[in-house]
């Protein structure tokens, strides 16, 4: 079976969004400090890949619609969800005897809990955080876009993250930690993330136009043009239904 430009490029979208996703949950209970313009921020490692989501989320927004955006949504739920089930069912079994010994030098019972099952908190509440602010953030884009007239590529990019990662930040701070650390430092983990997040948004915007240019230009790739009703005025190639 031979792929068009735009299913591969959807393919593998899908692919480098679902994996930055997993592996933010992962990676999510480690804590880290930075220090931007003389501000101190207390941040989660799980930001890492937070560009890289944010930048695919606009791109299928931008040449797939609504609808493709959405699958990739409930794809990327579905693969976090059974990654969560690996990770529980590993922790289940019982490790080698052999590992309980003092000259043991690789991964013990005790490290491989503090490190995968210490995060399973993480990573239920990035779960619940990210498939409302997903969808938040795909329905404020599409609106932006409609309102705009197929205008203003950095407003919709920045105005979507702007709410949904507020969303997104006040859920998984709150449930990942609250119990564990006091409520004025979890306010000060929010207003970093989401601060640090927005900072982020905008410095990628030139990004965003690049990528967007390089679809466009170099794979043929055409963006869903919507109508003032919002719907779709243009189907390119491959495209069905892009609401």
């Amino acid at each position: 079976m031979k792929l068009d430009a735009r299913t591969r490029l959807f393919i593998v979208l899908a692919g480098i969004f679902s994996t930055s996703l997993v592996v933010g949950d992962i990676i999510g209970g480690k804590l880290i400090e930075t220090q931007i313009f003389g501000t101190r921020f207390t941040l989660t490692v799980g930001m890492i890949p937070f560009p890289i989501t944010f930048l695919l989320t606009d791109v299928l927004n931008e040449f797939y619609g609504k609808r493709h955006a959405r699958f990739i949504t409930l794809l990327g739920f579905g693969l976090a969800s059974l990654a969560y089930a690996f990770i529980f069912v590993a922790g289940a079994i019982p490790i080698a005897e052999m590992t309980r010994s003092a000259s043991w030098t690789g991964v013990t019972e005790a490290t491989f809990d503090n490190v995968f099952l210490g995060s399973q908190r993480m990573i239920l509440a990035s779960m619940a955080a990210y498939i409302v602010a997903q969808f938040v953030d795909i329905g404020v884009f599409h609106a932006l876009k409609r309102l705009t007239t197929n205008r203003l590529l950095w407003l919709r990019a920045t105005g979507s993250t702007a709410v949904s990662q507020l969303i997104d930040t006040v859920t998984i701070t709150f449930v990942a930690w609250w119990g564990v650390l006091g409520l004025s430092d979890i306010l000060t983990m929010i207003r970093s993330s989401y601060t640090l997040k927005i900072l982020i948004a905008v410095g990628l915007t030139p990004l965003v136009y690049l990528v967007h240019a390089l679809v466009q230009r170099g794979l043929g790739i055409e963006p869903v043009r919507i109508d003032a009703e919002g719907e779709p005025v243009v189907q390119p190639a491959g495209v069905v239904d892009s609401r």
